[in-house]
């Protein structure tokens, strides 16, 4: 398994170089609750720029005219994005750059990362494969044990 040499830290966000995606994921999950509730809020649901309806017609609600609510709720969507932007090195920043929406961006990644649901199906196959083959020896210890385990479902998801 991996070692990654970052320590924890309750001020700096984990990097995510492409090839850490589960691990960075679970973490960035922890960080971006930790810094806003709103910030997670807003990354599980899809923020929109406010768009009020008069007589049949939407139109963008200028910045100047945000309630005090519409600018929280962006601030917490531009606050998640910063750190997303600023954890990722620049060929994964490629990836998401044009995004505006903390959603899309995290979606974006999922989706380089994890794939469809169609090959999340068959990595799952892959793992219930490799864990009905898993053996074990009698001189494992649980701690080995568990980390094979962890190893063995991690694995497929990087």
């Amino acid at each position: 398994m991996k070692s990654f040499k970052e320590g924890g830290s309750i001020t700096r966000p984990p990097h995510l170089d492409g090839s850490n995606y589960s691990y960075w994921k679970a973490k960035m999950n922890s960080f971006l609750r930790s810094i806003d509730t709103k910030a997670w809020k807003i990354e599980c649901t899809r923020w929109t720029r406010p768009t009020p309806t008069n007589n049949n017609v939407s139109t963008v609600k200028l910045e100047a005219d945000w309630t005090k609510e519409e600018e929280k709720v962006a601030l917490a969507n531009n606050k998640a994005l910063n750190v997303i932007f600023n954890v990722v090195d620049i060929n994964v920043f490629k990836l998401i750059n044009t995004c505006t929406v903390v959603k899309v961006a995290w979606e974006t990644l999922e989706m380089a990362y994890e794939g469809t649901q169609k090959v999340r199906m068959s990595r799952l196959q892959q793992l219930t494969t490799h864990f009905k083959t898993l053996k074990w020896r009698r001189m494992n210890l649980l701690p080995q044990i568990t980390t094979r385990l962890r190893i063995l479902i991690m694995s497929p998801f990087h």
